[in-house]
């Protein structure tokens, strides 16, 4: 564990920081989208039925 750092050699760290960035992005996105299209947990009508006074 103590050579960890030779990772660095191979990968370039800017790469792998956007590309981690750019996927962590999609991936919330993606988990956005999921809970948007249930019944349960999508805000957007939950608030139009408690502005409609249901």
């Amino acid at each position: 564990m103590a050579k960890f750092y030779k990772i660095w050699l191979v990968f370039d760290p800017r790469r792998v920081f956007v590309a981690q960035g750019v996927f962590l992005f999609l991936l919330a996105a993606m988990i956005h989208l999921v809970l948007l299209s249930t019944e349960n947990f999508n805000w957007f009508e939950i608030a139009a039925m408690k502005a409609a006074g249901g």
